[in-house]
């Protein structure tokens, strides 16, 4: 899809989302004829013209200035990773189209691995496509499912195409989701890449519930957070994670996941600690 149809997309389906109650205007109990906002109301939050709003919605938003941007993201409630998504898209409707890219992802650093081994809760390190590219000992137990997939560790087809997922997940339509916004987040800042490009069209070709997720045009970015999982070993566990960047490296993020002492998260995350070195030792 071209920058200016994405733009375009994203602003329609960000109005469709914002009621007037939530900003405050009036709806008279006449019944509207779109979800959401309407252009006009739009452009009145954001304090432009109806006419400038509607060739931003139209994906000419190239030459809008950050302030424009800025007033559009207010008006329409944008989350901060909406927003960025919102200026990458500006960014790339400014610049001409360049050819595909393939951006596979390098070795991880020798000292990331240790790095990555010495910590003593779970932890693993993914791309922005979500594939698991390294984990210590916890972070394999955790995520023993997903590793074991034969086409390579990757979040995002384990969520939509290994039937396991429905499991492991407290809330799985969630999960599933937030990786498909994961996904959208990053087409945003690199549309070219070719490996994320056949890997949305791997899923949109296997998964109707890709294809739905999809079209909801959400976009997300993990940062930190409580994960919810259901592991086949040792049941629920509610985990905190830090998703931390590797300097000088775009392509790794660390995240580690880790339960408040004393509790019964934190006395599980110790027996998949036991069953990973029995693992080891066998």
């Amino acid at each position: 899809m071209s920058s200016k149809d994405e733009a375009r997309d994203f602003l329609v389906s960000r109005r469709a989302q914002i009621t007037p109650a939530q900003v405050g205007l009036p709806e008279y109990g006449e019944e509207r004829r779109v979800p959401g906002l309407r252009r006009e109301e739009v452009a009145d939050l954001a304090g432009v013209s109806v006419g400038y709003y509607t060739r931003l919605e139209r994906g000419e938003i190239g030459g809008a200035s950050e302030s424009v941007l800025g007033a559009i993201a207010r008006a329409l409630r944008l989350t901060d990773v909406e927003r960025e998504h919102l200026f990458d898209l500006a960014r790339r409707s400014a610049i001409a189209p360049a050819r595909s890219t393939t951006h596979e992802p390098t070795e991880v650093r020798a000292s990331v691995r240790r790095l990555v081994d010495s910590i003593g809760m779970p932890a693993i390190v993914q791309t922005p496509r979500l594939d698991l590219v390294a984990a210590n000992r916890l972070g394999r137990m955790l995520f023993a499912p997903v590793f074991e997939d034969a086409r390579g560790a990757n979040f995002a087809r384990f969520n939509y195409l290994d039937p396991r997922s429905r499991e492991f997940y407290v809330d799985w339509p969630l999960a599933r989701r937030t990786g498909a916004a994961i996904l959208r987040r990053e087409a945003g800042r690199d549309p070219l890449d070719e490996g994320l490009t056949e890997l949305i069209g791997e899923l949109s070709t296997l998964s109707p519930l890709f294809r739905e997720d999809w079209a909801r045009r959400d976009v997300h970015e993990h940062r930190t957070g409580v994960k919810q999982f259901v592991h086949p070993e040792v049941g629920r566990l509610d985990l905190a994670f830090e998703v931390l960047g590797t300097p000088g490296d775009s392509m790794h993020r660390l995240i580690t996941y880790s339960a408040e002492p004393g509790t019964e998260a934190d006395e599980k995350l110790a027996i998949l600690g036991s069953l990973a070195a029995e693992h080891r030792d066998a």
